[in-house]
């Protein structure tokens, strides 16, 4: 079945809380994740809440990854949207799981584009 592109949504529980609330690691670790993929980043931004967490987007070529986290929860919420033959957000999925110490993960996959007719 053609789709244009691929859609992974990942829920990473009882994760690292130090490297949650690491900024400069998530911005490192988001990057690598990108060439892992197989992604060309294009821009990037990250914000720091006063408590806890950081959220994240790295506009890439082929689309976007971001980041949500929740410390206190050992939790963060990634969205990986890839377009294109070429991108492999399952690589960078299995490298983020790996990075953030992440016990247990719910992952699902959405085809993007199904309806386009080319």
């Amino acid at each position: 079945m053609n789709y244009l592109g691929r859609h992974i949504l990942i829920e990473l529980f009882e994760c690292s809380h130090e490297k949650l609330k690491n900024r400069d690691f998530i911005e490192k670790v988001l990057k690598e994740a990108a060439a892992h993929a197989n992604a060309t980043v294009v821009s990037e931004n990250f914000y720091n809440f006063d408590v806890h967490g950081i959220s994240g987007v790295l506009l890439i070529k082929e689309s976007h990854i971001t980041i949500h986290t929740w410390p206190e929860y050992g939790y963060a919420a990634i969205d990986l949207f890839t377009c294109g033959k070429e991108t492999k957000p399952w690589l960078a999925f299995d490298f983020l799981k790996e990075e953030f110490e992440a016990k247990r993960d719910i992952v699902l996959e959405l085809k993007r584009g199904l309806e386009v007719k080319p």
